[in-house]
């Protein structure tokens, strides 16, 4: 199966913790070099500072405001796959 090249991670997802599945992917051999854009609506330092602890690359608040959810897709979207350079395979 393709590997991805990135990973867009919600904090809030049913019945699990997106935190712990963050530590869980940094800490897999085969998906820990695969970029972690954390895309979720909390603010709370507390969240903010453990994605990182964990090895989250970005922590992007997603906004409530549909036309600034599409901008900020656009903008994410631009940057991790027009600007930057990824590991290859």
């Amino acid at each position: 199966a393709p590997t991805p090249s990135l990973i867009l991670l919600d904090l809030n997802l049913p019945g699990t913790d997106g935190i712990e599945i963050l530590h869980h992917l940094k800490n897999n051999k085969l998906l820990r070099k695969i970029p972690v854009v954390v895309f979720t609506t909390s603010s709370d330092s507390k969240d903010i500072e453990s994605c990182y602890f964990e090895g989250a690359n970005s922590y992007i608040q997603k906004p409530v405001d549909l036309d600034k959810l599409f901008e900020a897709i656009a903008k994410l979207k631009n940057y991790w796959f027009d600007v930057i350079i990824l590991p290859k395979d």
